[in-house]
């Protein structure tokens, strides 16, 4: 089975979890808060994880972004940030993606789910093109796993 016939059950699921949560939240002042506390939660990666080579180019702010390989096909991220909401980018692309099989990450149609969750409208141009080069270097690394 290639990846585009798998079906991301899993992240699926995630991100419609994510979706009540934002939809329960009023305006996007409100969600913005929501996305900065989610960053709060991120456990901050050591100072040798922040090289060169965990670092998402792309990207306005500094990020970093570890990648582990689990059981079978299984990837694990963990990422990092100088600026508080991108933390919060991260963090949501973590619940989407962290602990998920390489296909499903292969699978999953990420700039439709961004729009689901209004994040495409919200964003600047420079944080969109942000979250996209952190969104393509899971796909990368998920595509090197093989």
């Amino acid at each position: 089975m290639n990846a585009s016939e798998v079906r991301p059950a899993q992240i699926e699921s995630a991100l419609a979890e994510l979706e009540e949560e934002f939809d329960l939240l009023g305006d996007w002042e409100e969600r913005y808060r929501y996305v900065i506390d989610l960053g709060r939660e991120l456990a901050p990666l050591n100072e040798s994880e922040r090289t060169e080579s965990n670092k998402v180019r792309g990207c306005a702010s500094q990020v970093w972004l570890v990648t582990e390989r689990g059981e079978g096909d299984i990837l694990r991220f963990r990422g990092d940030s100088d600026a508080h909401i991108v933390r919060g980018l991260i963090a949501i692309l973590m619940r989407l993606y962290s602990g998920q099989a390489r296909g499903e990450i292969l699978g999953f149609d990420a700039k439709a789910a961004l729009g689901r969750l209004g994040l495409n409208a919200a964003l600047s141009q420079q944080r969109s093109n942000g979250l996209y080069s952190m969104i393509e270097r899971i796909r990368l690394d998920a595509l090197n796993s093989a």
